[in-house]
C-alpha cells in the first residue's frame, strides 16, 4: 500500500492518460501525444483498452533540426511490471556527439505492427518526403561482418569482404544480398556527418530510464520528461565551460588530429588536390575544394584527418592560420550550432497523477 501510495496506481494512471497528454501538449506547444485503443475482449462494452502511446516534444523537435543531423537511432527496452511491454525509442546525436532524444513510445510488445505505427507517427513529425535524406540505424547482431561494415576505402573493404567469404562463405553470400549503402561505412554518403553503425545512443538513453521501467506508465513517462528537461540544464552548464570555437568533443579530436599532422609531408599539385604521405609510407589524395580524401574520413565524418590537415598547413604557409582549421570543420560540430539545439526549453506545469487514493502533484 505505501508503494502504490509514493509511485502510484498501475490501473489509475492508465485511466488517467489521456488527462496527462493534454496537459503534455499545453505547457509544450507543438508537442505530439497519440494513444492507439483497441477493444477489451469483451463486444458489448462501451470501453476500450489503451494499447499504445506516442510522445514527441515540440522543443526536441525543433532542437534536434537545429543539431543538422539527418541521422536517427532506433531501438527498443523491455518494461516490467503489472503490464510488461517495451519503450521504442527514436535518439539523434548533437554537436558534441551527445545524445539528442526526439521521440518515444510505451507499446504492448516489440513487434512489427507497434513499430510500423510508431514509425509513421515519426515520419508524420520529421515531416519526411520523397527528397528527404535521413539515415536511420538499428542494431544488428555484431559478428564477422563488423570488420567489413568498418570498412572506409574499396581496397579495404574488398579485401575484407574476402576474408569474410573465406570465413564463412554462405553468410558472406547473404550479406552481398543487401546493398552495401545500407550497411557499409565505405558507401555512406557524406550528408549524415557521422560514421557510426550502431545505435548507441539509444542504448545510452535506456540506460537513463532503466530505473522507471517497472513503475506505472505516467510515472515512467514523467521520469522521461524530467529527464530531458534537466539534461538541457546539465548541457547548458558544460557549453558556459566552453572556449573554443568547437564543441569539446569535437576540439579534442582536433586538437590529436593536429599532432598526427607533423609526420605527413603534403605536395601540391599545382590546383586543388594535395597528396599527403606519413612516416610510413601511407600516402592520401586530399581534395581541398570539395573536402574529401581517399580515405573519406574527411567527409564521412566532417572534421579533417591528419593528413588533410597537414595539407591545409602546406596550404596556406602561415603557422596563425592553423587556429583557423576550425572552419574546416562541418558546421554539425559548432559551439553555435550546439548551442541553438539546446535553445529551445521543456516547460513544465503542475501535471496531475493518480496515487492509490488521492490526487498527487509533481512539485519541481
Amino acid at each position: 500500500m505505501a508503494r502504490k501510495h509514493v509511485t502510484g496506481d498501475y490501473t489509475k494512471q492508465f485511466e488517467l492518460l489521456r488527462d496527462y497528454a493534454l496537459e503534455l501538449q499545453a505547457t509544450n506547444p507543438d508537442t505530439t501525444v497519440k494513444i492507439d485503443m483497441c477493444p477489451n475482449g469483451k463486444p458489448d462494452s462501451p470501453t476500450r483498452q489503451i494499447r499504445r502511446i506516442y510522445v514527441r516534444l515540440g522543443p526536441l523537435k525543433k532542437g534536434f533540426k537545429a543539431c543538422l543531423r539527418d541521422l536517427v537511432g532506433l531501438d527498443g527496452a523491455f518494461m516490467k511490471g503489472p503490464f510488461p511491454g517495451q519503450v521504442l525509442t527514436a535518439v539523434g546525436l548533437d554537436s558534441n556527439n551527445g545524445i539528442y532524444p526526439l521521440a518515444y513510445a510505451i507499446v504492448e510488445s516489440e513487434n512489427t505492427a507497434s513499430w510500423k505505427w510508431f514509425l509513421e507517427n515519426l515520419e508524420d513529425d520529421l515531416e519526411l518526403g520523397s527528397n528527404s535524406n535521413y539515415t536511420f540505424i538499428s542494431n544488428r547482431k555484431k559478428d564477422h561482418l563488423w570488420r567489413c561494415a568498418s570498412a572506409t576505402t574499396i581496397p579495404e573493404f574488398e579485401n575484407l569482404m574476402k576474408e569474410f567469404s573465406d570465413y564463412d562463405k554462405k553468410e558472406c553470400q547473404w550479406l552481398k544480398q543487401n546493398p552495401p549503402v545500407h550497411w557499409a561505412r565505405r558507401h555512406f554518403s557524406r550528408r549524415v556527418v557521422s560514421d557510426v553503425l550502431i545505435s548507441n545512443m539509444c542504448e545510452v538513453f535506456h540506460g537513463k530510464i532503466d530505473k522507471v521501467m517497472d513503475k506505472p506508465i505516467i510515472s515512467c513517462l514523467e521520469f522521461i520528461r524530467e529527464y530531458l528537461m534537466k539534461r538541457i540544464c546539465n548541457v547548458m552548464k558544460a557549453m558556459k565551460k566552453a572556449k573554443c570555437p568547437l564543441a569539446p568533443t569535437t576540439t579534442d579530436i582536433l586538437d590529436a588530429r593536429k599532432k598526427g599532422a607533423s609526420q605527413y609531408i603534403a605536395r601540391w599539385n599545382g590546383a586543388n588536390k594535395y597528396q599527403a604521405t606519413g612516416a610510413l609510407q601511407d600516402q592520401h589524395i586530399v581534395d581541398v575544394r570539395n573536402q574529401t580524401s581517399t580515405c573519406r574520413k574527411w567527409e564521412l565524418m566532417g572534421i579533417p584527418f591528419r593528413h588533410a590537415i597537414a595539407n591545409l598547413n602546406e596550404m596556406s604557409k602561415d603557422p596563425k592560420a592553423e587556429l583557423e582549421i576550425y572552419k574546416w570543420v562541418h558546421k554539425v560540430y559548432w559551439l553555435e550550432t550546439w548551442k541553438k539545439a539546446y535553445s529551445f526549453k521543456l516547460w513544465f506545469d503542475d501535471v496531475v497523477m493518480y496515487g492509490a487514493q488521492a490526487l498527487v502533484c509533481l512539485i519541481w
